[in-house]
């Protein structure tokens, strides 16, 4: 049909459905790459119709690049409230938390050229540290290779993303393994820099990485002059006797549909080399081992998530110098549709430090610490509002976790309770 036309009555048709119907603005990308792939259109020839049509309608973008396709948008607002307050069994109660805060000020860009080759950035303005930012070659469905800077393949409650959580924070085991090293928290997963791959077919799907040990993602390099936020260094950290070994990542997994559902279910695994020991104190040939299972089912309006997570930490006990541990933990998460708009949602985690020890304040976020124990649990039960979908949305919920038993000495406990909110703009 195309072929049929002259070239420059196509060129024609093509700005004016681009300038003249603003109805159709979502359909133009569409049209224009089927034009490409037909080869009535080049790529020199379809950058310059949008151009042209940016600048008609008072929208022009311009680049430094010919070779550009396509430069999309993106971001994603969060507003938190938090009243949490903690108790400690036999010791004065610390201050509460009950403020207002920005969670999240995501704004991020994704450049698109040809023959599969793309740039993605995202940044947290909130927190002035990166969540994305890498280079991607992608040539089918079954193979796609990023470098640079993003999350490692272990985690599946760390990898789903912020805007799509159904409970308003991570779980209590997830913040204990991906969390920066504290002393207590392992920082042995979240964002690396690396080489990562990925792919599916046919229910298959992997995800594998060589990355950079370390944990990291705020700017700067981590020199004397660099900028550090609690005490890290940013993406551009240099190697050191602690970081100069590559970690690997990697999960294999499946998943389908049934009549009206659906399900996942995958291993994960991780070796990060010197990045394990006592305490904050990394290195010396002491390593972490990662390993979890995880599934997701949906059926109907039920949803139902878990995952199990180990880490075997060399000589990583607080208790016994020199022992090693094996911190672990679980969360589970059933979740309803009430309506299309409305969700309720319940989650139960745990976490075994194996004698490393764990804090109320570091498996909770923004809950005031109840000193080091062994074990801690969190129940959340919590409501969504879908407003516009994840688009624009409002989450509220209920927390209540405890620590038990001292990494040494005598048995103790501390609890926490409050509640938190939040309120979600996605583009």
């Amino acid at each position: 049909m195309f072929r049929k036309l002259p070239r420059t009555c196509l060129l024609l048709f093509s700005a004016a459905l681009l300038t003249g119907i603003p109805a159709f603005a979502q359909s133009t990308d569409a049209l224009i790459n089927a034009l490409i792939k037909k080869g009535v259109l080049t790529a020199d020839e379809a950058a310059q119709i949008t151009k042209e049509a940016a600048k008609a309608s008072g929208t022009e973008v311009t680049t430094g690049s010919k070779n550009l396709l396509k430069l999309s948008l993106s971001g994603r607002f969060q507003a938190q409230y938090v009243g949490i307050g903690t108790s400690i069994n036999g010791a004065p109660n610390p201050v509460s938390t009950e403020h207002f805060l920005l969670r999240r000020m995501y704004v991020g860009m994704t450049a698109q050229y040809g023959d599969g080759f793309s740039g993605v950035l995202n940044y947290d303005l909130a927190n002035a540290s990166f969540d994305k930012a890498f280079i991607q070659w992608k040539q089918s469905d079954l193979f796609a290779i990023d470098a640079g800077f993003e999350k490692a393949p272990f985690g599946y409650e760390e990898l789903i993303s912020s805007g799509n959580l159904r409970a308003i924070e991570r779980s209590v085991i997830t913040n204990y393994i991906d969390g920066t090293n504290n002393g207590r928290r392992l920082g042995a997963s979240s964002y690396r820099t690396g080489v990562f791959v990925s792919g599916s077919a046919e229910g298959f799907f992997y995800n594998l990485a060589i990355t950079n040990p370390e944990r990291n993602e705020y700017s700067g390099d981590g020199g004397t002059n660099a900028i550090t936020v609690n005490g890290l260094g940013g993406v551009g950290t240099t190697g050191g006797a602690t970081t100069n070994a590559f970690a690997y990542y990697g999960t294999i997994g499946y998943g389908g549909k049934f009549k009206g559902g659906s399900y996942k279910v995958a291993y994960e695994g991780g070796f990060l080399p010197d990045q394990g020991g006592p305490g904050a104190t990394i290195g010396n040939e002491k390593n972490i081992r990662l390993s979890g299972v995880y599934a997701d089912v949906t059926a109907g309006p039920l949803n139902i998530m878990a995952e199990w997570e180990q880490a075997k930490d060399d000589a990583g006990s607080a208790a016994v110098a020199g022992a090693n541990s094996s911190p672990s933990g679980y969360w589970i998460q059933p979740a309803y549709k009430i309506t299309p708009a409305w969700e309720a949602v319940v989650r139960y985690s745990y976490v075994d430090s194996d004698h490393r020890g764990v804090a109320i304040s570091d498996g909770i976020r923004s809950a005031p610490s109840g000193g080091t124990m062994n074990t801690l649990s969190e129940w959340y039960f919590g409501a969504n509002w879908y407003i516009k979908g994840n688009d624009v949305k409002f989450q509220i919920g209920y927390t209540h976790g405890e620590s038990n038993d001292k990494v040494t000495g005598a048995a103790a406990k501390a609890q926490s309770d409050g509640i938190r909110s939040q309120m979600q703009v996605n583009f």
